[in-house]
C-alpha cells in the first residue's frame, strides 16, 4: 500500500497575497500519521519518516512526498489585469519550480494550474507544506485538489 492523502476545497474562496490556499474536505485522510492536516486550513504536516529496508544502513536523508496540485484561479472583480500565480511551500519558503503562472485577459476569467512536485523532509523532522498566492493582489481558487503520496513505501506482499 503506497501512503497516499488528497484534500480538496471545491467552494470559491479569495485568497490574499501570501496566503495559503484553504482545504475544506479530507476525502482520502492519510492513516499512517505521516501526513497531517486539520480541514479548514492551508497547512499540512509532513514527517520525515525514512524506514530501514531489508537490513540496509544507507544514509537516505530524505523522506520524498509526491505533492500533486490543481486549482481554477482568477483575478476577482475589481482586481487589476495582470500575471497571478500561486506556488507550493515547504516551511514557509516558496520552491520556485512550484510556481504555476497565468496572466487571464479580464477580470474572473478561470485558468486551470497544476503541478507536480517532489517535497524532500529531513529524516527524523516534521515540515509543512501549503499553496500561496505569490501574487500581489488577491486571486480566486475554486475546485482546489492537493494529492500527497509516499510511493517509496509501498508494501508489497
Amino acid at each position: 500500500m503506497i501512503v497516499v492523502a488528497e484534500f480538496s476545497a471545491n467552494a470559491l474562496q479569495t485568497v490574499n497575497p501570501g496566503e495559503t490556499i484553504i482545504f475544506t474536505e479530507s476525502p482520502v485522510p492519510c492513516r499512517r500519521g505521516l501526513i497531517r492536516h486539520r480541514d479548514d486550513t492551508g497547512n499540512f504536516l509532513l514527517v520525515g519518516y525514512v524506514p530501514r529496508q531489508f537490513g540496509c544502513r544507507c544514509n537516505q536523508r530524505e523522506a520524498n512526498y509526491l505533492v500533486d496540485f490543481g486549482a481554477n484561479i482568477a483575478i476577482p472583480t475589481g482586481g487589476t489585469v495582470e500575471a497571478i500565480s500561486v506556488a507550493i511551500t515547504v516551511d514557509g519558503a516558496s520552491l520556485p519550480a512550484s510556481t504555476m503562472i497565468v496572466t487571464p485577459a479580464a477580470v474572473e476569467q478561470f485558468f486551470n494550474v497544476s503541478r507536480a512536485i517532489n517535497a524532500a523532509i529531513f529524516n527524523g523532522c516534521c515540515e509543512s507544506l501549503s499553496v500561496r498566492n505569490t501574487s500581489s493582489q488577491p486571486i480566486l481558487v475554486q475546485n482546489a485538489n492537493i494529492i500527497i503520496s509516499r510511493p517509496d513505501l509501498a508494501v508489497t506482499r
